[in-house]
């Protein structure tokens, strides 16, 4: 693979996932503005902020392929963050309890050499168990998961909060769905089961 493979973020979950691939590839963080825009829906800000990582990112990589993500989960329409600390953890996870949350992951893969933008969004629905306090201060204590969307990991220990989860790709959960990557390397000539030129 000639072509250098950048990861524009700075998640290590979306490193890991991506190295599953076995690929060589490099991480440059994106800065930049992750506010929603006025009327926009969760499926649009994960679309638009996933391209805008990777197009800022090809302001310095004019001969790369990038790979921009976003996720944004909703619960009854609202929009739900990371946590950040215990607290809002907590609280985060009282009103997800017994609700399914969409998590919108938006992936694209922007080739600099040529302004060639390939995007799509992949949903993932994840339906929570009905949790008491103290089931969520339990498994709080034990993960801290304060960086992910949801407070819940669930390739962890938080997958005992869960009654089911469904989709086409379960590293879209994750934030970095792979099956729809693989389909745009090879449409930007990267086999990955070759690692070579196609």
């Amino acid at each position: 693979m000639t072509t250098p493979l950048i990861l524009a973020s700075s998640s290590r979950y979306r490193r890991e996932v991506l190295q599953k691939l076995h690929l060589p590839f490099e991480c440059i963080s994106p800065d930049i503005d992750e506010t929603p825009l006025p009327d926009e829906n969760p499926a649009q800000t994960s679309l638009r902020l996933a391209e805008a990582k990777a197009r800022k990112v090809a302001e310095s990589q004019a001969h790369a392929l990038i790979i921009g993500c976003d996720q944004v989960a909703t619960v009854d329409g609202l929009q739900i963050g990371k946590p950040g600390n215990h607290e809002n953890a907590v609280k985060q996870l009282t009103t997800l309890s017994g609700k399914e949350v969409i998590f919108h992951s938006a992936l694209c893969l922007y080739d600099s050499r040529h302004q060639h933008m390939q995007s799509t969004i992949v949903p993932y629905f994840v339906k929570f168990k009905t949790l008491s306090l103290a089931q969520i201060d339990s498994y709080l204590r034990l993960e801290q998961p304060y960086d992910c969307a949801g407070s819940a990991k669930s390739e962890g220990m938080g997958i005992a909060l869960l009654d089911y989860m469904r989709g086409d790709d379960p590293n879209a959960l994750i934030g970095l769905p792979l099956i729809a990557l693989v389909n745009m390397l090879q449409q930007a000539g990267i086999d990955v089961l070759s690692h070579s030129p196609t």
